[in-house]
C-alpha cells in the first residue's frame, strides 16, 4: 500500500469501535458513560450484568449489559456515543449480547426502553405487555424501580 492508502486504512481501522466485555477497571468509565446518556446506573454493582463497552481509541462508544434469570435475559443499559450513532455500533453491541444469551442457553430477552421503540422493533424485538415477562426479570431493580411505567417493554424470543 503506498502511505495515502495506509493512513486511510489506519483511520477507517481507529474510527470502528472495537466491543470487549467489560473487566472491573471498566466499571467507572461505564457508569459514567450510562449516566451522561440518561441511563440509570444505581443498580449497576449490584445487579453484576454482563457487560460489553465499544471504544473507539481509548474512549467509550457504546455500551450495552445483559442480565441473567432463569432461562430469560434483561438487555438493559445500551448506550452509543452521538458520533457513532448511525453507523451500526448499536445493533453490533445487541448482536454481542444476544450471541451471549444464546451461549447461556436464554430462551429469550426483555428489554424496557423510552425512547428506542423503533430501533429494537427493527432488530426483531416486540411490544409486550409487562406482566407477560417472567417474574424474576419483573422483580429486577430496572423494573420495580429505576425505569418509569412509560418505558415501553419489549421481548425477542430465541428459536
Amino acid at each position: 500500500m503506498m502511505n495515502a492508502e495506509l493512513q486511510n486504512h489506519a483511520a477507517a481501522i481507529t474510527a470502528t469501535p472495537w466491543i470487549h466485555a467489560a473487566t472491573t477497571v471498566d466499571f467507572a468509565a461505564a457508569s459514567a458513560f450510562l449516566s451522561s446518556a440518561g441511563l440509570p446506573t444505581a443498580d449497576l454493582a449490584a445487579s453484576a450484568p454482563y457487560l460489553w463497552i465499544a471504544r473507539a481509541s481509548t474512549d467509550v462508544a457504546g455500551i450495552v449489559g445483559l442480565e441473567v434469570y432463569g432461562t430469560a435475559g434483561l438487555l438493559r443499559s445500551l448506550a452509543v456515543a452521538v458520533g457513532s450513532r448511525r453507523d451500526g455500533l448499536g445493533t453490533r453491541l445487541v448482536d454481542r449480547a444476544e450471541q451471549e444469551a444464546r451461549g447461556l442457553g436464554l430462551a429469550e430477552l426483555v428489554l424496557l426502553t423510552e425512547t428506542a421503540a423503533e430501533f429494537f422493533a427493527g432488530l426483531g424485538y416486540r411490544v409486550v405487555a409487562r406482566e407477560s415477562v417472567p417474574a424474576a426479570i419483573r422483580s429486577s431493580e430496572q423494573f420495580r424501580a429505576l425505569c418509569p411505567d412509560s418505558a415501553i417493554c419489549m421481548r425477542k424470543a430465541f428459536a
